[in-house]
């Protein structure tokens, strides 16, 4: 599953920088999973396109969610695949949460909603602009399957394409704030039991490595 390069491309055409990706799947086997790209940035609104008008409004870049249609026969690879793209993009942590079907009785009113957002579906927009342009056909089905059998998502913050290069004070990076691939740590299996959360945690606090140095792991959480 080849995040990397998906996150890159669409970093090249977009020109924006991120400030966060998320990964959402249902836990059954060869489904498609939404990589949504969270952008950092804002579209100029003007009453009229001509030289010299001034901004009325500035509007959010909306987020872009992709689908990835790549086969997968276990969620530990899903769970390694967004491990090496956040790793190779120089992120902090990854945080994977497990969710359950919110469908069942009890389910929390918000529920249903972060179920949506989790796969690319605002069902409301600012200023009459969408904040997700999704290209992600089949995103209704997977949606349907998250809400009666729960699903998982992962996030994390890059530095490299990110906004997050001037805070990342990680021995572990590399000047332009990759890492040199594959990650280290090994997937904690999921439950898919009930709300669950996973932190994993790598790097190292320092200034960034040199082109030829190593790279470290500091360790990995459960909560």
């Amino acid at each position: 599953m080849q995040l990397v390069e998906r996150i890159e491309e669409q970093i090249a055409a977009t020109q924006s920088p991120l400030v966060g990706v998320t990964l959402a799947a249902v836990p059954c086997p060869d489904t498609p999973v939404i990589l949504t790209l969270h952008w950092h940035g804002f579209i100029k609104e003007k009453i009229a396109e001509v030289e010299g008008a001034q901004p009325v409004a500035y509007t959010p870049v909306p987020s872009s969610a992709l689908q990835v249609n790549e086969r997968w026969d276990d969620l530990n690879k899903v769970d390694q695949a967004t491990l090496d793209a956040a790793w190779q993009m120089g992120a902090w942590d990854v945080q994977r949460a497990e969710q359950p079907a919110c469908t069942r009785p009890g389910a929390q009113s918000a529920e249903p909603l972060e179920c949506l957002q989790a796969f690319g579906a605002y069902p409301f927009g600012v200023n009459g602009r969408q904040l997700v342009v999704s290209d992600a056909p089949d995103s209704d089905e997977l949606i349907n399957l998250a809400a009666r059998r729960g699903y998982l998502l992962w996030i994390f913050r890059p530095v490299a394409g990110g906004i997050w290069n001037d805070v990342a004070a990680d021995a572990t990076l590399l000047p332009d704030g990759h890492r040199a691939g594959p990650c280290p740590l090994r997937p904690i299996p999921p439950q898919c039991e009930g709300k669950r959360k996973t932190i994993y945690r790598f790097g190292k606090p320092g200034k960034p490595a040199a082109p030829s140095d190593g790279v470290g792991v500091i360790r990995k959480n459960l909560i």
